[in-house]
């Protein structure tokens, strides 16, 4: 980048943010237990649900139990990796790196947009080892290359927007404990939603919460483009629910940041 651009108050926002990314990219490497625990949860989920209670779940679409959950695991993926965001955003704010990073002019926002870059990096290696994993056992997607673009796109929105929200509720929290419970809030959305099982097929006053919030739509935009189906109007729903969680949690998280470290 050149002296010009970096001297800018863009070229320099940008330039920051992308030290912060490397940085908290090394941070990550040295937690070694948190990435392994983050990767092997939602492998261990799907192979919970594929081999011990498969059998006994009926998905009404004649495909092998595998090809449904998959879509649904690569979610709970992006959720338990984001709760380290919200755990190295928290212990930032507690350690007083924020002060040194500010008096070198550092903005909040750079510092953020680090978290969330290096969270979608970790989340999307996380995605690409369980999706190898799920082909292993019998996953067979079948998109066109529309479809498989399309599906990406829409995983890497989520991961982006739910990253952003956990590293605004590192800011909230107290404690980077019960910042790094955010994983549990991201477990509980998938199970009342089309993840493990067909809404249909749960109590009827579930069905409003589970059709209208917002793991659903990803989950059906996900199914049906990795499977070449219909997919009808939910890969939009499904973005409109990206962009809403980014551009709030983005909000919030500036106005967190200032009021913590006025």
């Amino acid at each position: 980048m050149s002296d010009t651009a970096v001297t800018s108050p863009v070229g320099r926002a940008l330039n920051n943010s992308l030290v912060m990314t490397a940085r908290s990219v090394r941070l990550n490497t040295r937690n070694v237990d948190a990435i392994f625990t983050s990767l092997m949860l939602p492998i261990m989920l799907m192979l919970i649900f594929v081999y011990l209670f498969g059998g006994a779940i009926s998905t009404g679409t004649g495909d092998p139990y595998v090809t449904y959950v998959v879509p649904g695991v690569l979610l709970l993926c992006a959720g338990f990796g984001s709760s380290g965001t919200a755990v190295g955003v928290n212990e930032d704010m507690k350690g007083g790196i924020i002060d040194r990073l500010r008096s070198l002019d550092v903005g909040g926002a750079s510092i953020l947009a680090g978290h969330v870059a290096s969270s979608t990096v970790r989340n999307t290696v996380s995605t690409v080892l369980v999706l190898g994993v799920a082909l292993l056992i019998g996953f067979r997607p079948s998109p066109t290359l529309p479809g498989a673009l399309a599906a990406a796109g829409l995983l890497l929105a989520f991961i982006v927007a739910i990253s952003w929200l956990a590293a605004t509720v590192g800011l909230v929290t107290k404690s980077p404990e019960a910042a790094g419970a955010f994983s549990f809030f991201m477990m509980f959305l998938t199970y009342p939603s089309s993840t493990f099982a067909p809404i249909d097929t749960m109590p009827s006053w579930i069905h409003g919460f589970a059709y209208h919030q917002p793991v659903t739509p990803v989950i059906e935009s996900l199914r049906g483009l990795l499977l070449n189906e219909p997919v009808g109007s939910d890969p939009w729903i499904a973005l409109a629910w990206c962009v809403g969680i980014l551009l709030t949690a983005m909000a919030l998280s500036g106005r967190l940041f200032r009021n913590r470290t006025a």
